[in-house]
């Protein structure tokens, strides 16, 4: 089976959802394929795209909220939004291209190439089936103006919240957020220290800020590294964001307890190592530690889905969120001293993760071809 995968660069989380996906079909034999939409444009449409994502939500992250907010009073079934129309002109490019190379299938874990097939469809452009995943624990504004044959969810509990905003029930599937097969197969915790060359003894948190670099790192981390008395060690993965490390490579020069990272392919290892994570509540990150089973503490979300996505957690005993940073630091030490109370964490974690959504993802397709 030849399968297309489509995403844009509007943060990370999108294309490693893709990644995973497009991982589970070349496992199981399949020709797959991760296409950005946006290049059926141009070089410069995609930049446009994601960096103007990008720019708005690390920046400017209470227009962001402004605009989900907007967005989500104005979301609705029956009126398309300026964000279908917006994509409907790659639809002829699009469908050329699904044409041209013959793909059986195709699978989007982004909201644009959604829309962008569901005029496909209506327009009787497009003659393969399509699959939707969501990358939220949240209905995002639009979902419902979409027409795929199915739509994966990342819970169960969200079944009820989709079929509010318009989304047919029996097109549901609860499967979860897909994530890289390497996170779905743990390390022993010694073992990932000693590949990752930290220290075996002491308590270590991880501090993710997700793709971007967003929110204010270096001084959540100077926080938490003066409340550090016991030896503790802090990996911080900085993303994307060169102007953020040159400023801890600064502010912890000489200091041998921190270490400080940039873009990394090895978040699976270093989640193995740590006890305790501190990440903005970004879908995939998120879903990435939930199936790791770690204990996590969320930090202060761009408005608009990620908070969404922490109090999802958050109500379930999933993570521990605050939006104020100092409390965020006392859960986390909580969570490193109290055994019980991490432990709390992890089974509940145990029971709502879902490893196995990318290769259900392929399954699913095998079917419906």
């Amino acid at each position: 089976m030849k399968i297309l995968i489509l995403s844009c660069n509007t943060g990370e989380g999108h294309n490693a959802a893709g990644h995973a996906v497009l991982e589970a079909a070349r496992l199981r034999g399949h020709d797959a394929v991760l296409q950005d939409m946006m290049l059926l444009s141009s070089e410069r449409t995609s930049r446009l795209v994601g960096n103007g994502y990008v720019y708005i939500a690390r920046t400017l992250p209470h227009i962001f909220g402004i605009a989900y907010k907007l967005a989500g009073f104005i979301s609705n079934r029956y009126v398309k939004s300026p964000v279908y129309w917006a994509n409907t002109r790659l639809a002829r490019k699009l469908a050329a291209f699904i044409d041209a190379n013959h793909y059986d299938i195709v699978v989007t874990p982004h909201l644009y190439p959604a829309e962008t097939l569901t005029y496909m469809k209506r327009h009787h452009m497009l003659h393969v089936k399509t699959v939707a995943v969501s990358t939220d624990y949240t209905c995002i504004p639009f979902w419902e103006e979409t027409d795929c044959d199915y739509y994966i969810i990342p819970h169960e509990d969200l079944i009820e919240e989709y079929v509010k905003r318009g989304v047919p029930k029996e097109k549901l599937l609860p499967y979860g957020i897909p994530v890289a097969q390497s996170f779905t197969r743990p390390t022993d915790k010694a073992a990932a220290r000693r590949q990752c060359n930290l220290p075996l003894d002491k308590p270590l948190y991880l501090i993710m800020s997700g793709s971007m670099g967003f929110g204010k790192l270096a001084v959540f981390s100077l926080a938490l590294a003066k409340r550090c008395k016991s030896g503790e060690h802090l990996i911080i993965i900085c993303g994307n964001n060169q102007k953020i490390r040159r400023i801890l490579n600064h502010q912890f020069h000489g200091n041998k307890q921190v270490h400080i990272l940039g873009y990394t392919n090895h978040v699976s290892l270093y989640m193995d190592a740590c006890d305790v994570i501190f990440t903005k509540p970004g879908g995939l990150t998120s879903t990435e530690a939930l199936v790791k089973n770690i204990p996590i503490v969320h930090t202060a979300p761009i408005p608009g889905c990620e908070t969404k996505n922490s109090a999802f957690f958050a109500e379930r005993g999933l993570s521990f969120a605050s939006k104020y940073m100092v409390e965020q630091i006392r859960l986390g030490q909580m969570l490193i001293r109290d055994s019980g109370l991490s432990e709390e964490m992890t089974k509940e974690q145990q029971a709502n993760r879902k490893p196995d959504a990318a290769m259900r993802i392929i399954e699913l397709l095998e079917t419906i071809r």
